[in-house]
């Protein structure tokens, strides 16, 4: 399944790649792209959490959400839809909720790449403090609702990062820590809507899953 990959990276490429372990926080909107691409790219030892069964207000933007899969959880149903993909994948899940008591060094420095797409401040705060200490691989997703633009998401340091109220309030958490405000993330530069609710458009969530998924591709393999 990987003809197409081959030409433009070698067979020992391809191997590192498959041989990284990689734990996902969250398969919703964005989450659910980074997968997605992570399992056409190559990757064949990951393991996703997420608490959520899918709902019908999913139905708009998560890859893994269709009417066959109302009410299964995010984790299973993404699970058959990776082996569906590529058979030979080696792919668990967690259903659970991440707590701050979860992350722990003996827990997480089994993984090669740590990558966020959950909505948890308190959760995302401990993964920057933890990850960026020990020099371990990670990158974190900030907010894609409320935006029309995919075109405007990029790649930044959390300290240079604007018009996002998670990460602000992520930067405010962290304004002491060097080494965490220097940890690359997922932003718009568009300034979000302002709603109660919040709302959202397939391909800002899309973009932003194939931008992560990219970065950590690119990353393992210094290209």
């Amino acid at each position: 399944m990987f003809e197409r990959t081959l030409r433009l990276i070698s067979e020992e490429e391809l191997s590192t790649i498959q041989n990284k372990k990689i734990l996902l926080i969250g398969v919703g909107g964005v989450g659910g792209y980074i997968l997605e691409s992570l399992v056409r790219m190559g990757f064949s030892n990951i393991t996703i959490i997420d608490k959520d069964k899918y709902e019908e207000s999913n139905l708009n933007r998560q890859i893994g959400s269709t009417r066959d899969t109302l009410g299964i959880y995010k984790t299973d149903a993404l699970i058959t839809r990776a082996k569906s993909i590529n058979p030979n994948i080696e792919i668990s899940g967690i259903n659970k909720m991440l707590t701050v008591d979860d992350i722990t060094m003996d827990k997480i420095s089994v993984y090669d790449f740590i990558i966020d797409a959950c909505d948890d401040v308190k959760v995302k705060v401990e993964l920057f403090k933890l990850t960026s200490s020990n020099n371990i691989n990670f990158i974190s997703s900030m907010g894609t609702g409320n935006r029309f633009h995919p075109e405007l998401l990029d790649i930044k340091k959390l300290k240079d990062t604007t018009n996002d109220p998670l990460a602000k309030k992520i930067r405010h958490e962290l304004k002491k820590n060097n080494k965490a405000l220097n940890t690359k993330v997922l932003i718009s530069s568009e300034v979000p809507m302002h709603l109660s609710n919040v709302g959202t458009v397939a391909t800002v969530p899309m973009a932003a899953g194939a931008i992560i998924a990219s970065y950590v591709f690119n990353k393992i393999l210094d290209k």
